[in-house]
């Protein structure tokens, strides 16, 4: 039997006397297509830069495809591909440069690192300037460039940190139909947005967090059924969030007083 994707078991993050995400025991299976919400400050950024061995926990631990990254970490780094909150592209090189980089960094052959480079750019439709330098992309330019980059070596997981942000409602469905394809095929997509609509329309599965503590988890009909109200609405996945992590933040709570 497949090892889950993910698991976490007790993971805490603390930055002095702040504490941004609290005892976190999660689970996503392999081939899932897993989102991660929260609002702003939740801690989703601090998890995923957990999971991804960017930032060391606190306490807890952490296991990717069934190994300890804490002690198989450079195993477990082989088998993902991240788009962090910040890119960190490297802005001297062009987008082809900076493709085949990271496809060497992953143990590519020369040739085939190549290769992947070159389709990348196409299917993204980054091939039309080949002498442009990264730092002359747009922003959207670069989220494509960083998920290019993330998908070159093939990851069994994948982990999204805003994906979408800034890139056109095109380029934003074609990145979509490769993502569902990638689970087609087995690979785990482990998602944060605040663009819910994303999140209703490709996953699975979805967990929340609130103030550091996770608060939801389960398919989308089980948080459905967990907040279901009289008269048997079918809720969206906003209003989901909404009764879940909502309270007093609602739109409904509050009112600038001189609009009133």
């Amino acid at each position: 039997m497949e090892p889950s994707a993910v698991v976490t078991r007790g993971l805490s993050r603390s930055f002095g006397e702040v504490v941004a995400v609290q005892d976190i025991n999660l689970t996503v299976e392999s081939g899932r297509f897993f989102g991660f919400l929260g609002p702003n400050g939740a801690g989703k950024s601090t998890t995923i830069k957990m999971l991804t061995g960017l930032l060391a926990p606190t306490t807890g631990t952490i296991q990717i495809a069934g190994m300890d990254l804490a002690t198989h970490g450079l195993e477990a780094k082989r088998l993902i591909g991240v788009v962090p909150e910040g890119m960190a592209l490297f802005g001297r090189l062009t987008g082809f440069e900076y493709l085949r980089f990271v496809a060497r960094m992953y143990g590519l052959p020369r040739g085939q690192a190549s290769e992947r480079a070159e389709e990348l750019l196409s299917f993204m439709h980054l091939d039309t300037e080949p002498k442009k330098l990264v730092t002359d992309y747009s922003h959207g330019m670069q989220r494509k460039l960083a998920l290019a980059a993330a998908v070159i070596h093939g990851p069994r997981i994948l982990f999204l940190d805003e994906p979408f942000e800034g890139v056109d409602a095109i380029a934003a469905g074609t990145l979509k139909a490769m993502l569902q394809r990638m689970t087609e095929r087995g690979a785990t997509i482990f998602l944060t947005t605040h663009v819910l609509e994303i999140v209703e329309a490709l996953c699975s599965h979805v967990a929340i967090i609130d103030k550091g503590l996770l608060v939801a988890q389960g398919s989308l009909e089980e948080l459905r059924a967990g907040v279901a109200q009289e008269g048997g609405e079918r809720l969206t996945l906003e209003q989901i969030f909404i009764r879940i992590v909502g309270g007093d933040r609602s739109a409904d709570a509050q009112e600038l007083s001189w609009l009133k």
